[in-house]
């Protein structure tokens, strides 16, 4: 791998990780599809070091609000009693599904689902599920999600330990199912990322940074953190006005691209 292709994987994982299109998955397919080496999953997660804090800066003012609410409740031990406490604790138990299936499918995450058989089939289902989930979209505000609503939203982030699923469509899917509104819905999408992605950084990134695969690593993860501090932004923005089905159209079309080229290489051997 050179620099030309960490700069391309890092805009990849930006603008992959908030929009509902899986940077995972494109960041194993991509990669197949040009003939590049293969950057592994370690590589991979610390692209998500610069997503991370696109998320973190894009959204600073809610994470004061909510911290400084959290930690005025425990205090007060009513760690429940305001609005902003109570989606930080929230959000903090809607990432224990997606820790505990990461760690229980570490080794799957390493071999069997780096497949783009498996990618493409993700990311037309799930594109489906987008599709239908878009027609449900309610009033909903994330200020007053129930436990049983972040919960499952945290149960689709999960599934998105899967390639090809996207963490963002997932949870964005699953909010809508709820009766979230969309912009909402995608917030708190973007809110979910950070603990869940810090977990996984600490678990796989220090390792590499002390590789020699360094260099390349800190310049995928800067253009990662540029492309998704962007697509944060076009995201908000765009659902404020318009639906997902655009997205929808980009997977189906991206899992189209990929089985015809499995099936044109099937018939060359």
């Amino acid at each position: 791998m050179n620099a030309a292709h960490a700069v391309a994987l890092g805009l990849l994982q930006g603008l992959g990780e908030f929009l509902p299109i899986s940077s995972s998955g494109h960041l194993i397919v991509v990669p197949w599809l040009l003939g590049w080496p293969s950057q592994g999953l370690s590589f991979d997660v610390a692209l998500h070091l610069g997503t991370l804090a696109a998320v973190v800066g894009a959204f600073a003012a809610d994470w004061m609000r909510l911290i400084t609410s959290g930690l005025r409740g425990l205090v007060r031990r009513a760690p429940l009693a305001e609005a902003d406490s109570r989606l930080l604790w929230l959000l903090l138990l809607a990432t224990i599904p997606g820790a505990v299936l990461g760690k229980l499918l570490d080794d799957w995450a390493e071999t069997t689902f780096r497949s783009p058989l498996l990618v493409a089939t993700t990311m037309a289902s799930m594109g489906v599920v987008l599709l239908l989930a878009d027609r449900r979209v309610g009033s909903g505000d994330v200020t007053g999600i129930t436990l049983r609503d972040a919960l499952l939203v945290g149960l689709a982030q999960a599934a998105a330990l899967v390639p090809g699923v996207s963490r963002s469509g997932a949870t964005i899917s699953m909010a809508l199912l709820l009766g979230y509104r969309r912009e909402e819905a995608a917030r708190f999408s973007f809110l979910l990322a950070v603990p869940i992605t810090f977990g996984a950084a600490v678990l796989k990134v220090p390792k590499l940074l002390l590789s020699d695969g360094a260099g390349l690593a800190l310049v995928g993860m800067v253009v990662a953190a540029a492309a998704g501090f962007a697509s944060i932004r076009f995201l908000l923005g765009w659902v404020r006005t318009r639906d997902y089905r655009v997205f929808v159209a980009y997977r189906l079309a991206f899992a189209l691209v990929v089985y015809g080229v499995l099936l044109f290489r099937e018939a060359g051997h």
